[in-house]
């Protein structure tokens, strides 16, 4: 039998099972979607122009570009690092169905990940105005404390290790990327109050995202992820409601990250019924709920 971490492509899982039949079905796109990191630029560009939206603030073609390259970067990289990290290791159990696919195909992917790792350093130093650098690089260096910490975690003490969990780095880091370009054009504090609070409930919801992920994928009962989930819905619904007139826009972005919190407590109550693969695809579907605040004449003013 080959090896799964040879195995596993589009359309099956680690162990073999096929997801679809032959045709192109909704749960293969579904599937190719998450296990070519395609989810995370695909959220991080909904959250990023939902957040501008809500404060009327127009973000060019070129920004949601490098978002969206940027992001998928990185993901790709941090992918096929884990992997081959794991094989050094031979801990193979610790890797998921997305390491398997980005290793398998490591020699597209890798060459894919340089071009859009160059487009975007291009983006940076062409279109990005100096001073928007120069803020933006703490977020890049945030960045790069990230992979260092993760990635040679070995050869930092226990207590470091220990002191910022992996999922709350990655939601903290992935909702600052998303507002960042929104509070580089902010001119007025109630518009900065508005992004803050979008920026606050995307960190506590991408936390909550990849918490519950972990939780499904090691089989843990993960108790805590239900009733997190419903307490930040809640929060968001009750915050939602006692904003004034003024941030109805704010509100409503609230509003829809409330119900992604909402759907990921109903994915972890039917986690027993469904693969680690579609539940985790699943959990990044439910947070592009703000997609529909993007649709002209939604969002009120």
């Amino acid at each position: 039998m080959a090896s799964p971490l040879l195995g596993s492509q589009l359309g099956f899982q680690s162990d073999g099972r096929h997801l679809a039949g032959p045709s192109l079905s909704a749960s293969s796109i579904l599937a190719f979607w998450h296990l070519a990191s395609l989810d995370a630029p695909t959220v991080a560009v909904v959250w990023a122009l939902a957040i501008a939206a809500s404060v009327h603030v127009h973000l060019e073609p070129w920004i949601i570009t490098l978002l969206a390259t940027g992001t998928w970067t990185v993901y790709v990289l941090d992918r096929l690092l884990d992997a081959r990290r794991a094989i050094r290791s031979l801990a193979l159990g610790v890797l998921r169905d997305r390491h398997h696919f980005h290793w398998r195909h490591r020699r597209v992917l890798l060459p894919l990940a340089s071009c859009t790792a160059a487009a975007s350093v291009t983006l940076i130093f062409r279109l990005m105005p100096a001073t928007t650098r120069e803020h933006n690089s703490v977020i890049a260096i945030a960045a790069l404390a990230y992979f260092s910490g993760v990635h040679a975690s070995a050869q930092f003490p226990r207590w470091l290790r220990s002191l910022f969990s992996k999922e709350m780095l990655v939601g903290s880091l992935f909702a600052i990327g998303c507002a960042a370009p929104t509070f580089t054009r902010l001119h007025t504090s109630g518009a900065a109050l508005a992004a803050v609070l979008g920026l606050a409930f995307l960190a506590l919801l991408a936390w909550l995202n990849c918490a519950a992920i972990s939780a499904w994928e090691s089989r843990d009962a993960g108790a805590a992820v239900h009733a997190v989930a419903a307490v930040l819905a809640l929060a968001g619904l009750l915050l939602a409601a006692s904003l004034p007139r003024s941030l109805a826009p704010t509100a409503a972005l609230l509003g829809c990250g409330a119900l992604s919190a909402l759907s990921i407590s109903a994915l972890h109550l039917v986690r027993k019924h469904s693969s680690p693969l579609v539940l985790r695809a699943l959990a990044d579907l439910v947070l592009l709920t703000p997609a529909v605040l993007l649709i002209p004449g939604v969002l009120p003013r």
